[in-house]
């Protein structure tokens, strides 16, 4: 295993960003940047053995503050929506700022993780080469109760995954739910729509969610609807379907309640692009996927000049359902002080002939 370091950009303030890039012995390159610890690309063979970058992202790190689509980024300390952006902790309301359809917070913004320059340190595992990003969120960060240590790491495994390992201690009962925001578009980034590709996810269910893509908690069955993914099919089959969720949310942006045991590392998602062979499998011992077919996308320029539209790639954010920190029939995303909050979450890359 190798890996490499070397200045990504130097921001508007003049702080100067890194790169870091990760290599496995089959010739996989995964590279993340310490601001934000943004998952930056990743370099996957087709069924001939040609590498193609599968993440959408941008060639300069001051455009990653300034947007909202959250390429690759680490979100927290709440991945999601939280209804009228407000939550109640310990018998204490907090008002968390309104970024969202003018009544709720989303991804915990809009002081985002994301814009802030983490700690990094490389270290060599059984598994491959992991870089951990580090960062203090102190009391009221976000709006936030308590003081926590955060630490998020990724490992390039030699079996061709990158395993993301979600690590954070705190003083205070607070909320800890993050997620990862990559883009994928298995074709490679700036390939075009990806409603081609075809998606799996082991969920029978899926939250129902009101008109501003906020979980009304309740929970509805799959079965004769275009949420089914039971059995693999291509992403554009049934996204322009008469139903009423997908209409709301203007395409697949939905958290799936997937069928494995909360707690339990399991296969819960798949997606497969015929044509190059690639297919990515995803791992995680979360209770929740938010499959997103980046339906805001609107002609974006992002790396070497690809220019990013609507539904050209898709998301898998593993997580606590959303809103469930005021939903009590959901699994509670609150952390108590003193504990800690770990989880994981892998993507898994392949080529089938």
């Amino acid at each position: 295993m190798a890996f490499s370091k070397e200045t990504f950009g130097t921001l508007e303030n003049g702080a100067v960003i890194t790169k870091y890039t990760l290599t496995n012995k089959h010739g996989l390159k995964a590279s993340f940047t310490d601001l934000g610890g943004i998952w930056l690309e990743m370099w996957v063979p087709d069924k001939h053995g040609t590498l193609a970058d599968v993440v959408l992202g941008y060639d300069e790190p001051e455009k990653y503050l300034h947007q909202d689509a959250h390429f690759g980024e680490i979100v927290g300390r709440n991945a999601n929506r939280i209804s009228n952006a407000t939550c109640t902790i310990d018998g204490i309301t907090y008002a968390l700022v309104i970024n969202d359809n003018g009544i709720n917070n989303l991804h915990s913004g809009p002081d985002f993780l994301r814009d802030r320059i983490w700690d990094a340190e490389i270290s060599e595992t059984e598994a491959g080469t992991k870089i951990t990003f580090s960062l203090f969120s102190p009391d009221g960060d976000q709006n936030y109760p308590g003081n926590a240590d955060i630490r998020v790491s990724y490992t390039l495994t030699e079996d061709d995954a990158v395993r993301i390992d979600y690590h954070m201690t705190c003083d205070e009962d607070t909320i800890a739910n993050f997620t990862n925001h990559a883009y994928f578009n298995l074709a490679g980034q700036g390939s075009g729509s990806a409603l081609d590709q075809k998606v799996w996810i082991d969920a029978d269910q899926f939250t129902l969610s009101d008109q501003y893509c906020v979980t009304t908690g309740e929970l509805a069955l799959v079965k004769d609807t275009p949420m089914d993914f039971t059995q693999f099919k291509a992403i554009g089959r049934d996204i322009e379907a008469d139903y009423e969720q997908l209409k709301l949310a203007g395409g697949y942006d939905h958290n799936w309640v997937l069928n494995h045991k909360t707690g339990e590392l399991s296969l819960s998602a798949k997606a497969m692009d015929e044509a190059s062979g690639r297919v990515l499998e995803v791992y995680t011992d979360l209770p929740g996927i938010q499959f997103y077919t980046a339906n805001f996308l609107t002609h974006m320029e992002g790396k070497n000049h690809a220019v990013y539209d609507r539904r050209d790639a898709y998301c898998f954010e593993s997580q606590y359902f959303p809103d469930a920190v005021n939903k009590p029939q959901f699994a509670s995303p609150i952390l108590k002080g003193g504990d800690i909050y770990k989880t994981t979450t892998i993507y898994k890359f392949k080529t089938e002939a």
